[in-house]
Formats: structure tokens, sequence, C-alpha cells
């Protein structure tokens, strides 16, 4: 039975209490920019996501604002270095603050990227692609089995933005996410923007891409924007830049994959070229509006849910 988002977690079957007790609403990212205004305003939004290395110090302004906002907000953390896809054992003093920060803010959902970031002591600004291999596939599981003994909760795992696939690779992604899923037990944060850019990247197809997704398993989805760009052959390139509004493409597959997954929490992403809140607010009462549109019978919310910490 799906709750209301006003009074509780959008949890359509027992299996997926473990995932995530996110509304069943929209939430966006939580950027300095935005702190002022959302404690003085209380806009009408399902939860707040924030990053987690932008946290991961014991004290500071970031920690004051984040405080008052949880209070009276569900909130989900996403890490971005964790280099869960990395061939080299993961960094336990960084797995050590990510456990202190969330055992401080008992986050809704917590959710790392199908990625790497760091070989050898080298840390890169980005997250880069996995070989879709069975020695990748023991190594990413093993990853999460420590990720989610450390934590004491399972995780959700975010399906990655491409560029370049490996010849090396003996399995598809999805088929690669599925195993992995599988074996771990975590949940997908599917991130329905990503699945466009790389099945454009690719040549593929985004609707076939998200049928063969284990989508029982979808705790919490994403939505971004693109930037356009053409690659030395004059073939389409997307970049994930978070930069941008949601393409009406996006959009469409975002309607798509809810038909097939029931109410999700949806995440508006921007990470760049942040523009004011009301124009992110604008797009998190379309996803709402989406999420009303196929699911009439599901109450709407009139006031954030107060968390409790």
């Amino acid at each position: 039975m799906i709750q209301s988002p006003s009074d509780g977690p959008c949890l359509v079957d027992a299996a997926q209490t473990a995932f995530t007790k996110l509304p069943c609403r929209a939430g966006i990212g939580l950027k300095s920019e935005y702190f002022r205004e959302v404690i003085s305003e209380q806009p009408d939004l399902g939860f707040f996501e924030v990053h987690a290395e932008n946290y991961m110090v014991a004290g500071g302004p970031f920690h004051h604002y984040l405080e008052i906002i949880r209070s009276r907000y569900p909130l989900s953390i996403h890490g971005v270095g964790l280099s869960i896809g990395g061939q080299t054992p993961l960094d336990e003093e960084h797995l050590s603050r990510l456990a202190i920060l969330l055992n401080r803010y008992q986050p809704e959902a917590f959710s790392e990227h199908l990625a790497w970031s760091s070989h050898g002591g080298t840390y890169f600004n980005d997250l880069l692609p996995v070989p879709y291999t069975a020695f990748s596939l023991s190594q990413v599981c093993e990853q999460i089995d420590r990720v989610q003994e450390r934590l004491g909760r399972p995780m959700l795992l975010e399906n990655p933005a491409t560029y370049v696939q490996y010849a090396a690779s003996t399995m598809t992604e999805s088929e690669f996410i599925n195993q992995v899923i599988r074996r771990t037990g975590c949940g997908l944060l599917l991130d329905v923007n990503n699945v466009h850019v790389s099945s454009v990247n690719h040549g593929g197809d985004a609707r076939e891409y998200i049928l063969g997704l284990p989508l029982d398993a979808v705790g919490e989805i994403h939505l971004a924007g693109f930037a356009e760009e053409v690659d030395t052959k004059g073939a389409p390139l997307l970049i994930d830049n978070h930069g941008a509004p949601i393409a009406k493409v996006v959009w469409e597959l975002y309607a798509f994959t809810l038909g097939l997954t029931g109410p999700k929490p949806t995440l508006i992403e921007r990470d760049n070229d942040i523009p004011e809140l009301r124009v992110l607010l604008s797009e998190a009462q379309q996803a709402d509006a989406i999420t009303r549109r196929l699911f009439p019978a599901l109450p709407s919310a009139t006031e954030p849910k107060k968390a409790s910490v």
C-alpha cells in the first residue's frame, strides 16, 4: 500500500524499506546559496539532498544551516568520493568521516556512484567509468559490502553517465548493475538523465536500458540537465553537466520510468550555473505534477514533512 507523502515513506512493499525512507515527492539539492531563503521561506518540498564531502568537518556555517534545515525536512546524503568502482581498497579515513556524518544527521537515504575517482593515492576530480567484467563485479561488490557494513545501512548505487566504453567489458551496464544489486542487497538510485546521456553517446535505447534494470530496487530518482556537444567524428555528444534545465526528453523518460516503478522520491539536481531557488522549485513542482497525473489516487502533501532528529 502506497502511503501519503506527508505521512511517511513512499514504499510500495516491505522489501524497499531498507533502501529509503524519503517521501514520494520531489526534492532539490541544497546549495549554500539557498540556505537563508530555505530557512525563512520553508518551501514546499519533499526533501533536500547534500553532497557528503561538503560536510566532512566538525563545525562551521554549513553545519549550522544544515542542522536547522534537517530539523524541518527529510534529508538524503549523496557521496561522490568513495571511488566504489576503483580497483584499490576504499579510503577507510574517508569512510569513517562519512559514517560520522550519517550518524550525526540520520538521513532517510544515502547514495554513491558506480564509478571510480582515485587510484594509487591519486585523486581525480571526476567520476570515471567502470569496465563491466567479472573482476570489476567482484571488486565493486566487495567495496559496497564494506560500505554497508561500516555504515550499518543499505546504500543506493547510482547508474553513471558515460562517454567511453571498455573493449574489455563482458556484460552490459544493466546486467552489471543487476548482478551488483543481487549480490550486495543495495538499492538503485536511478539517474534518468544519465540514462539518456549514455544512450545518446553510445547509440543505445534509453527505454530498453531502463526495462533491463532491477526496478524493484529503485529507492530514488535523479533528474538533471545536460550540455550538447559533438565528438571528433561530428556525432552528438551529451555531457552530464548539471548546469541546465531538465530537457523535455528527460521529462518524458521520467514519466515512462515512473509508469514502471510507481512513485519515487525524485531529486532535481543543479550543481553548475546555480539559478534562483524559484527555478528549481518550479522543476520540483513539475516532477510532483507528473507523479500526480500518473497516480491520481496518491494523496498530495500541502506542506513539507517534518523530520524528527
